[in-house]
């Protein structure tokens, strides 16, 4: 999938303002995440380069033979073609091999520079990284340029590495590029060790006069702690009387959901509820991380979609001039949220979120997703599909419009809604559950009632998750449409 060239944009940063002062070339992107591949463009086009992007290594190699880019940024890991893999494809084409290339790496292991010496890589960024450094490496690369004749006259070099021989044919250009990144990213690592071993010795000097306080605030802590698991108790209480009734009535439809957090407070919320005679809104909300402040904002989102008529509803306002409530749409409810809960105000905090609204007469599912698992769709003859909709979280991207999808369900369609604690649920082998697992899950519950379908699927999560149980929030939220 590629994405099309633009120049920068206004409202930029200082940092930006800086960036936006380079020369402007064509950058391609090489990366299978699509939103790390969204927030680098972003970078890019903020610097004023024009980018194009490719989903993995394969694609990348056909777009740089279509078009000759002036740079190459690619991550290391990807499917059908590795970042190694395209590299040296490129490296190895005498009509490609100037164009310099940039591997994105955590660099976990010194055989990564090998790797990338071998494939010919120009230079190693090591994530995470700042947008900025990024930048400098560019033109670093692109005020010396490669010479065709630098790598084919290169030498063989012997390197012992990890009790490992390597024979790597390498340009003096490429090594000296190469040995430059490793030395900054050595330099800036050795850095941040530096500032921490002074604050550890700043530290251990600090404890050494303060053992009796110590001991007197660990006193403190006890107590303090002993009253904290009181609280937390009594607040997830609260959270789960907030939830909606296990018997529900709702007119031609049956719902069932299931919700169990991995610590006393949880991140998830779900909800299903009336939004006027004929609509029905239900959602699943996942807050990223664990713990109180994740709960809170949960209960807080949950607090903000509620079917109450009123002027600053997220969710049902009041008709014009007396007339009948009418219903927001999902895609505006969506936006609405974006706009009101950017994760710079909320302590880093995002969530993703799927919502729908269900006409019971007709049975049409009007949804909108903020980068959530798939809605599962079970049709009355016993076929499923997953429904992804590619978005980003709520908070994680700001000014951004979200797009409604419609689902026209059948008498005995099913649809489940749930968090990705259902199929990223990891075994004692950290293996995850997965898609096929989940849905052949479903699938073989489907002669069954919806109710016996949602426990048992998350009787399966549970199951797999043995001997310590599930390390994420699960919430499931099953509908069946009568008709």
């Amino acid at each position: 999938m590629n994405a099309p060239a633009a120049t920068s944009s206004a409202g930029a940063s200082p940092d930006e303002s800086t960036a936006q002062s380079r020369r402007s070339v064509d950058v391609l992107i090489a990366e299978d995440s699509r939103i790390q591949a969204k927030m680098l463009e972003r970078s890019l086009l903020t610097a004023g380069h024009t980018v194009r992007w490719a989903i993995n290594g394969a694609e990348a190699l056909s777009m740089v033979r279509e078009r000759r880019p002036a740079i190459i940024v690619s991550d290391i890991e990807m499917p059908e073609m590795t970042g190694y893999e395209l590299c040296s494809a490129i490296k190895k084409d005498p009509a490609l091999r100037t164009i310099p290339l940039i591997l994105l790496s955590t660099l976990a292991d010194p055989l990564d520079i090998i790797r990338g010496l071998d494939a010919g890589a120009d230079n190693y960024v090591t994530k995470p990284y700042e947008a900025t450094y990024l930048l400098a490496r560019m033109d670093a690369l692109l005020d010396t340029p490669l010479d065709a004749s630098d790598d084919a006259g290169g030498v063989v070099l012997e390197v012992g590495l990890a009790g490992q021989k390597f024979r790597v044919k390498a340009g003096r250009q490429q090594v000296l590029n190469l040995l430059v990144s490793t030395f900054e990213n050595a330099v800036t690592k050795n850095k941040e060790l530096i500032v921490t071993n002074q604050a550890l010795s700043v530290a251990k000097d600090q404890l050494q006069h303060t053992n009796t306080e110590l001991t007197q605030l660990n006193e403190k802590i006890e107590h303090s702690n002993k009253r904290m698991v009181r609280d937390l108790k009594a607040a997830a209480k609260v959270q789960q009387s907030l939830l909606p009734a296990l018997a529900i009535t709702i007119p031609s439809a049956t719902v069932a959901w299931r919700y169990v957090p991995c610590q006393e407070l949880a991140g998830d919320f779900l909800n299903v509820f009336s939004l006027d005679s004929e609509h029905v809104g239900l959602f699943v909300v996942d807050v990223s991380g664990h713990g109180v402040p994740s709960s809170l904002l949960a209960v807080t989102i949950g607090a903000f979609l509620s079917s109450k008529v009123s002027d600053s509803s997220l969710l049902v306002r009041p008709g014009k001039e007396g007339g009948p409530p009418v219903v927001v749409g999902p895609a505006e409810v969506a936006t609405q949220l974006n706009r009101l809960f950017q994760a710079d105000e909320q302590a880093g905090l995002y969530f993703t979120f799927i919502y729908g609204v269900l006409h019971t007469p007709t049975g049409h599912l009007r949804f909108v997703s903020g980068g959530h698992p798939p809605l599962a769709h079970m049709s009355r003859e016993g076929r499923i599909q997953l429904i992804e909709c590619e978005s980003f979280p709520i908070g994680y991207v700001p000014d951004i419009e979200y797009e409604e999808h419609l689902l026209e369900l059948k008498p005995g369609d099913r649809i489940y809604l749930y968090s990705d604690g259902v199929p990223e649920a990891m075994n004692e082998a950290l293996d995850q559950m997965g898609n096929e697992r989940m849905t052949a899950t479903i699938e073989a519950a489907r002669s069954q009632s919806l109710e016996t379908g949602v426990v048992a699927l998350l009787d399966a999560v549970q199951a797999w998750c043995q001997p310590k149980g599930p390390l994420d929030d699960v919430s499931i939220l099953g509908i069946e449409w009568t008709g």
